[in-house]
């Protein structure tokens, strides 16, 4: 991972790959778009051959779990929250992709939605609808920090429809999201953009 500039949102996700990936260039950058739009100028000055958002995310669909790889082929505003109408496509997606699979993980790639507050409940099946397997709050915004480097965004499902946050169980997610998140950051370590 040393090749990469890895934008990590919060406290504990930026802890956990600093913990698996010994060496590798991680920024927190905060929570939420406000946060992430500020992060983005100070990304743009960082070494490192490509960029890469890791974290966590939600679940849209009946089929996600905790623990659940999620590599963005795309990322994108919310529609329906007045955000600028942007997409950004992940050109590390194959490559990610490649890398985590077989590896112990359930891996899957589609689009991630970026919204400004936690989707749970009939938000879900409301941003499912739009296309996206996943949503996070700072993704999309963050990839202006990318420049014209390669950009990638791979989230670890911490909750979703079945496995709601607020639910008793939820600390059985919760401890396979970090074990997940551990192991996809250990898998990169070594990635090398392109190669």
């Amino acid at each position: 991972m040393s090749s990469l500039l890895v934008a990590a949102p919060l406290r504990v996700e930026a802890a956990l790959i600093s913990s698996a990936a010994g060496g590798a260039r991680v920024r927190k950058t905060g929570m939420g778009p406000d946060r992430a739009k500020a992060a983005a100028g100070a990304l743009a000055g960082h070494a490192g051959s490509a960029m890469l958002v890791l974290g966590f995310c939600g679940g849209l669909d009946a089929a996600s779990i905790p623990g659940e790889v999620i590599v963005a082929e795309e990322v994108y505003a919310a529609a329906d929250e007045g955000h600028d109408e942007q997409r950004v496509q992940c050109d590390l997606a194959s490559q990610l992709v490649e890398r985590l699979t077989g590896r112990g993980m359930k891996v899957r790639l589609g689009s991630v939605v970026c919204v400004s507050k936690l989707a749970l409940g009939e938000r879900r099946a409301e941003l499912h609808a739009g296309g996206a397997i996943a949503v996070d709050m700072e993704s999309v915004w963050l990839a202006r920090g990318a420049g014209e480097r390669p950009f990638g965004v791979v989230r670890v499902v911490l909750d979703s429809p079945e496995h709601e946050l607020l639910r008793p169980q939820a600390a059985v997610g919760a401890i396979r999201a970090a074990w997940a998140l551990r192991r996809v950051a250990g898998a990169l370590q070594d990635l090398v953009p392109g190669e």
